[in-house]
Formats: structure tokens, sequence, C-alpha cells
């Protein structure tokens, strides 16, 4: 299954607006009151690149296929979503199905869209999503603590580091900090309790300030944001979800980077949301180009060859020889694989090469 971003927040803020720009379409209803999204709506977005526009350009294939992840619109949180809030357990439970979290903030005043709490406060919305989520997550550790203390009792090793473990979790989490700091120490054991119980605030989280047309380069609140994310060691982007949702509407390429040009802006916020996002998911991408087909692959970072190869067919990793490698720079500079290879610049590895960002790859394999 693919790795997908869940789009999280309170209700009102600009998250199912923001599904639809992304996804150019209606699919998730946009309304002005709380829970106008009840089932989350899943959306494949291209991932814009423009290695595979060059690619394209050099090889002139018949087929072009781009690379793509996943977002899934979940409905909006408020206090006491861990309590059933809202209907937040329902909620809740689809955020602990996605790999990474993009959190959307109300960053903007207007007197006739509802905010839930009464008024705009990006730092308080902010902390409640995340106590609820915490929350969430004490209720998953001593569900698992109560079999935990079973084994314990019969005498089970591993319960002791389980046991003790969870623990030191819990009491992290008690005193208000996400899960993901207290897993960035620990050992691989250890680490692998834990990641069993697909904790919701040990998930790589994106802040994204949603502000009006004015104030694209940012305002006060988007800086409340900006100051979270920098204290959370998260990414964090400025966008204006109304913007990029006319944006999305035209029709041509011609008319987007014009309209961007007149907002004095180089690339969309959907562009950089998208692309932040595959970073978030910690992906890359290797190239397969020729006459037929350039197609853009996705793996996650530091996935072996062979492994890599198993993307494309599962015999290419069964019958796997060996990988050549291609940089995209040098086939862009040199404008051919032929001259690449007489330049020496085409590399073959085996099995455990660890596949770059940006390799052109052509392998060999046998079944």
């Amino acid at each position: 299954m693919p790795l997908r971003c869940g789009i999280v927040g309170m209700p009102n803020v600009g998250k199912s607006t923001l599904f639809n720009a992304l996804t150019s379409s209606q699919n998730a209803e946009a309304a002005n009151y709380p829970f106008c999204t009840i089932e989350p709506n899943l959306g494949t977005v291209i991932v814009p690149d423009e290695r595979v526009d060059r690619l394209t350009e050099l090889y002139n294939p018949k087929k072009i296929v781009p690379a793509t992840i996943e977002f899934v619109d979940i409905a909006g949180l408020v206090k006491g979503a861990s309590k059933g809030e809202g209907l937040g357990n329902q909620f809740l439970s689809h955020i602990r199905e996605v790999e990474a979290i993009v959190h959307i903030v109300r960053c903007f005043d207007d007197d006739n869209i509802v905010h839930v709490e009464g008024k705009v406060n990006p730092k308080n919305d902010i902390e409640i999503i995340e106590t609820e989520l915490i929350i969430k997550d004490i209720e998953t550790i001593d569900k698992r603590l109560e079999k935990s203390d079973k084994l314990l009792k019969s005498g089970d090793k591993k319960a002791h580091l389980e046991h003790d473990t969870l623990n030191a979790l819990k009491k992290h989490l008690e005193s208000g900090r996400l899960a993901k700091y207290f897993t960035e120490n620990l050992h691989d054991e250890a680490e692998s309790i834990v990641s069993e119980l697909h904790l919701l605030t040990d998930k790589p989280v994106l802040y994204v300030a949603n502000v009006d047309d004015k104030s694209i380069s940012g305002n006060k609140y988007s800086d409340e944001v900006k100051a979270v994310a920098e204290k959370e060691n998260a990414q964090f982007l400025i966008l204006s979800v109304e913007i990029e949702s006319e944006i999305a509407q035209l029709e041509t390429k011609e008319e987007k980077n014009d309209f961007l040009k007149e907002l004095g802006l180089d690339k969309s916020g959907l562009d950089k949301l998208i692309s932040k996002g595959y970073k978030l998911l910690n992906l890359k991408t290797f190239f397969t180009a020729g006459e037929k087909e350039v197609h853009a692959w996705t793996i996650l970072d530091g996935t072996k060859a062979s492994k890599a190869a198993g993307e494309i067919h599962t015999d290419f990793e069964k019958g796997f020889i060996r990988v050549e490698i291609i940089k995209f720079k040098d086939i862009i500079e040199l404008k051919s694989e032929s001259a690449v290879k007489e330049k020496g610049l085409m590399a073959i590895h085996g099995k455990d090469y660890s596949m770059h960002d940006g390799d052109v790859a052509y392998f060999r394999f046998n079944v």
C-alpha cells in the first residue's frame, strides 16, 4: 500500500478545500460548518519533479509515469476527541493509518467562517490537537501494559524491557511531550516495542499555516505556528488555501505560471506542500528511462538495489544480477547514454547498493 500523509486540524481550517485543490477535484465537500468531513477522503497526487520533464525531452518516450503520493483528508478534531467528542475516536483511528501528518492551522480572521473555539489562536489550536493525540496514545499504552504485566508475571525476559519502556514513555507523554522525542534515542529493541504501537504522536509532522490572500508572506498568526514548528523540529509551510484553490482550477500550466508571477511566487504552495510531504515520508525517486517509457519510481530512503528492482517487478528482485546506474546530472549534461559510458560515468553495482535520489537505473536480471 502506498505511504500516506494525513491532513489534520481543527474544523473549518481549510483541510477539505486544500484536499480538493491537491487532487484538483471536488471529492471532499467543503462547507462552513464543523464535521463537514466524516469519512476520510483519499487522493493520489503527482509529485512535481522537473527531472521527469528533462528526461522526457531527452528520450521522447511513448509513456510518462511520474511519482505519486497519497493524501488523506481526515475530519476536524476538537477538544475531547480522545473521549469521543465530535466522533473523535473514529477520526483518531484514521490518523493511526497514515505515516505522516500535515497539520493545517488557521491563520486568518474571517467573521463569516466559524471557529469552534470562538477566536483564532494558532498556538491553542495546535495544543488542542496534540493533547488529544497524546491522550489517545496514553490509552494505547495502558492497553499494552495490561498484556505486558501478565507476561511479566510469567517471567518473560522481553516483558521486563517492554514494561520499563512503556512506563517511561507513558510518563513522558503525561508531561505533555510527543512520543517522537522519546523514541529518538532508544536502542533498537526498545524502539521496536514502541513502533509496534503505531502511536499518533510518533509520526513526522508538517505544520501548514493557512493565511488569507493578503498574507502569503506570513502574518502574526503564522509566526506563532512557525515558532511551534521550530520548537518541535518539524517542517513548516505558509500558504493560502483559497489562492491554491484558484490556481488548481486553472486549466493550463501557462495560466498557472502567469498567475503565480502576478503574485510574485516561483512555485505554488501546493507544489511545495507535495514536495515537503514526499520528504516527510522519507521517500526518494529513481528513474528508468528509454524510448518506451520514462518512469519515476518511489522508494524509501536507504532502499537497496535488489529491493528497488522489486518495485518494478517481483521477477527483477528474484533474479537480480546487477544494476547499471547513470546519475541524472550526467545524462542531462552529456545528452545520451553512450556519451555517459564513453566518459566512464556509468557505474555497475550489486544488490546491496543503496539507491540514491535521481539515479537513472537499468536492472539486469535472470529468471
